[in-house]
């Protein structure tokens, strides 16, 4: 630990934090303490208000009451520059790093006066590698950043913050897109950067990490500090229930029988016209009643292997046959076919938000049997939309409500009950011949994680093929019967689910000892 810094004394200090937004408040009087050395994790559901919380801090927003103090200083609100100046780092989640630049040219972005006339690249570079000497954050400072893996780059993060010389340093989700072995390089280095007086706030969804490396997690709930407590005794369980205000039960796997080949995909290769689109040689078969997981880093090609079997592009070469029938690059051809798709961006792509409830209800089947010659059945396609909303638990509104209201969570149900139904009249009579779920519980809180985990297992259970493409390992390994990963485009060997590992799962995401290609 740093010597000029009292292990006593609060680094920051937040004091009855408020922010309102209209009639919402998003934080509530909400008062935490972090000190030197220490990793506070803060927790809580979509919506909690976290994000607000680290946005006033790091002045993005303006709390409507409350103060805080920044080693001991009262903190200017609304100024980034202020927080950057006090010493207050973030990272988010996603990489805000300019790819044609070098590491050197990321990290002195924005520290030198527009006005001088010659940039002081040899400073710089000195200062960036005393830096990443000092804190272990090996980096090659002319390396373009396109060049660097996930993991690298978020190092070069955290290393443009410590340049600014943070000393408390805001995480955002930061294992999201990492491998496991990435993930442990994060918290070597974590436990490397709070050994020498960094203070740490760690926002992750992932409750195994947030026990294994925080000191003391805090709890939002509806926009309240509802619970703090140290890491050591707490409980996954604990911490479900201080985040939703109840009991969390698990998913519940049900009986399954594996049948026929459903969907199989022969040597498809789709070109890269934009980054993360290709697709090589790539070929696995599905089977009715199983989950059949396809793990992988973004960016890799899922999201075009997704829209290949949604019937939103063509492949280039190779072949998709579905219940022995070539498939044509035709949704509604997929649709008619009884595949329910489940899109990984649930407000761009599965729905539409200035629609109400029940129109996004039938969005995809109107036609049948909820339209005729053009004119939709007012009566039967709300009765459904109730039906819908009752059985899959949608909350935030009645059926005129716009999709756009509705949290992540919620919004999720309802576009997981209009995939199971298949529009039928009544929901839970149609059983999908296969559903594609693309990052089902991306941003979800923990309830609604269980939610959708148990709609797939039951769907598996009644003899649906569910193919599920999640960056998730926790997920996957919860919920698959085989799993195969993704890299740059190419597929590797499917696997029973006891037969992979997370240090093997990582290896194959980074490319490493990649088993045969399926």
């Amino acid at each position: 630990m740093s010597p000029n810094v009292d292990p006593r004394a609060p680094v920051l200090r937040l004091a009855g934090i408020t922010k309102r937004f209209g009639a919402l408040v998003a934080n509530d009087a909400i008062s935490l303490e972090l000190s030197a050395g220490e990793i506070l994790a803060l927790l809580g559901e979509n919506g909690a208000g976290k994000s607000t919380l680290v946005s006033i801090l790091f002045g993005h927003y303006v709390a409507d009451e409350g103060s805080i103090e920044a080693f001991g200083a009262p903190l200017v609100p609304g100024d980034p520059a202020a927080a950057l100046a006090a010493g207050i780092g973030m990272v988010h989640q996603h990489s805000t790093l300019a790819d044609n630049l070098s590491v050197l040219d990321n990290v002195m972005l924005g520290t030198e006066p527009l006005w001088r006339p010659l940039s002081s690249r040899r400073a710089g570079r000195a200062r960036l590698v005393d830096t990443a000497k000092r804190f272990g954050l090996g980096v090659d400072p002319d390396a373009r950043v396109a060049t660097l893996s996930v993991g690298e780059r978020q190092r070069v993060e955290i290393l443009k913050a410590l340049y600014r010389e943070a000393r408390v340093l805001i995480l955002d989700e930061p294992t999201a897109v990492l491998t496991p072995q990435e993930s442990e390089a994060l918290f070597s280095t974590l436990r490397g950067l709070t050994a020498q007086g960094l203070a740490v706030i760690f926002i992750s969804h992932k409750l195994d990490e947030v026990l294994r490396v925080s000191d003391r997690i805090a709890v939002l709930r509806a926009g309240r500090l509802v619970d703090s407590r140290l890491a050591a005794g707490a409980t996954k369980a604990g911490l479900a229930e201080a985040m939703v205000g109840r009991a969390v039960p698990p998913p519940v796997p049900r009986p399954h029988t594996v049948g026929d080949v459903v969907l199989h995909v022969d040597r498809v290769h789709v070109g890269a016209e934009r980054a993360g689109a290709r697709l090589d040689a790539v070929s696995f078969s599905l089977r009715a009643g199983e989950i059949f997981a396809i793990a992988g880093v973004s960016g890799n090609g899922q999201a075009a292997l997704v829209e290949l079997l949604c019937g939103l592009r063509a492949a280039d070469a190779g072949r998709v046959t579905l219940a022995g029938r070539i498939m044509p690059a035709d949704p509604r051809e997929w649709l008619r076919a009884g595949v329910a798709r489940i899109p990984e961006d649930r407000r761009e792509v599965g729905a539409i938000g200035d629609l109400p409830l029940w129109e996004n209800a039938i969005a995809e089947r109107y036609r049948r049997p909820y339209a005729s010659l053009g004119v939709v059945r007012r009566a039967a396609a709300r009765t459904f939309a109730r039906k819908l909303v009752e059985r899959y638990d949608v909350r935030g509104g009645g059926i005129d409500t716009p999709a756009r209201l509705l949290s992540g969570g919620n919004l999720q149900k309802l576009i997981l009950g209009r995939a199971l139904s298949g529009g039928a009249p009544r929901p839970g009579e149609f059983v999908p011949l296969a559903v594609v779920a693309s990052q089902p519980t991306w941003g979800l809180d923990i309830g609604a994680v269980g939610y959708v985990h148990q709609q797939l297992l039951d769907a598996s259970a009644r003899g649906a093929a569910v193919l599920l493409v999640s960056e998730d390992l926790d997920e996957i390994l919860a919920l698959a019967d085989r799993i195969a990963v993704i890299h740059a485009g190419r597929l590797t060997a499917a696997r029973p689910t006891k037969a992979w590992t997370l240090a093997t799962l990582g290896l194959a995401m980074a490319g490493e000892a990649l088993p045969d290609a399926a």
